[in-house]
């Protein structure tokens, strides 16, 4: 029986090597714990054993998240996140084990890419997102919200002016401060004001789809570098069935943690790697992912630079899967 006696020591990982090592292991472990995967290797007959590198782990296609339970353990889940569906979807859905263990995932993660969160005061305009309880972004961010300890910290759903209010006074306070929103609020925020911020970082999550003409992220950026009078536009990149976070900060070229590492494969052979530059569907390797799956297909496309970040295409076309649609959800 293969054992990990600490579940979080992804969070010390410092090189390739050991990045490597925690890989194959926790390949093991999933191999052996998570019936989903197990199947799923061993339909496509793959011997656990000649396995010897981290680019050698099959991804489990992430609609298995879908219609199964993938986990990597028995009893209950301290917490169910469900992801956003449309009228003719099935959520996705990821049984957490520790949401102790989330919690050091994601506040690590924040930490590295932008420093203490006390730091900062955090707006979130996340309506499409306040209407679900279930979904792993809000939890994020009511937990950052609680730890900036500042009372202007918090929710918005279509108060624009007390927003608005809030945010010319942390302007004028010159307190840092970080507004995060899916695409069509912060869109319809600026339909109804202008701003001129200069201590406000501006991030997006996307959520575009289904909401208004969807446009590409390069024509989202532009309308924020205008609504806004910002000269970077910041970008997250996550999902419910994952852990940690990638985060952009500018030029929609996003960067990963050292346990999360992405590799790009062939838009027609799903088991080939494709090099630099070059676009394809987007693995994800993320090792903070030990209790669920570590190692997951997306439907999303991008391509990965050799200083190790990526940039976020478009998705796959559901009704051809070998097809690239450009628009970004």
């Amino acid at each position: 029986m293969i054992i990990i006696e600490n579940k979080t020591s992804f969070l010390n990982i410092k090189n390739s090597f050991e990045f490597n090592n925690l890989a194959l292991k926790i390949f093991n472990y999933q191999y052996e714990n998570c019936k989903v995967y197990r199947s799923f290797c061993d339909l496509l007959n793959i011997n656990c054993s000649d396995i010897k590198t981290s680019k050698e782990i099959p991804f489990l296609p992430i609609d298995f998240f879908k219609s199964n339970q993938v986990k990597s353990f028995k009893g209950n889940s301290e917490k169910v996140f469900l992801s956003s569906t449309t009228s003719n979807n099935i959520a996705s859905k990821h049984y957490v084990k520790s949401l102790n263990n989330y919690n050091r995932t994601f506040l690590k993660c924040f930490n590295k890419f932008y420093g203490k969160e006390s730091n900062y005061v955090i707006l979130a305009l996340l309506p499409s997102y306040l209407e679900r309880k279930d979904s792993s972004l809000i939890y994020m961010m009511e937990y950052l919200i609680k730890k900036t300890k500042n009372e202007l910290s918090g929710f918005y759903l279509d108060n624009y002016d007390d927003l608005i209010k809030n945010l010319e006074t942390l302007e004028r306070k010159n307190q840092k401060t970080i507004l995060i929103g899916v695409s069509f609020a912060l869109i319809n925020l600026i339909k109804y004001k202008k701003f001129k911020l200069k201590n406000t970082i501006i991030m997006e999550t996307g959520g575009m789809k289904g909401r208004q003409n969807e446009i590409t992220k390069k024509e989202l950026h532009q309308l924020i570098y205008d609504g806004f009078g910002v000269k970077k536009v910041h970008s997250e990149y996550g999902m419910t069935e994952l852990m940690s976070q990638a985060y952009s900060k500018e030029k929609g070229v996003f960067h990963s943690p050292p346990w999360m590492n992405i590799q790009i494969r062939s838009t027609d052979d799903p088991f080939e790697s494709i090099g630099y530059e070059k676009v394809g569907g987007i693995n994800i390797i993320d090792l903070a992912n030990i209790d669920s799956c570590s190692f997951i297909a997306t439907q999303d496309l991008g391509k990965k630079f050799r200083n190790g970040g990526f940039e976020l295409i478009g998705r796959f076309d559901n009704s051809d899967i070998r097809g690239c649609n450009l628009l970004i959800n």
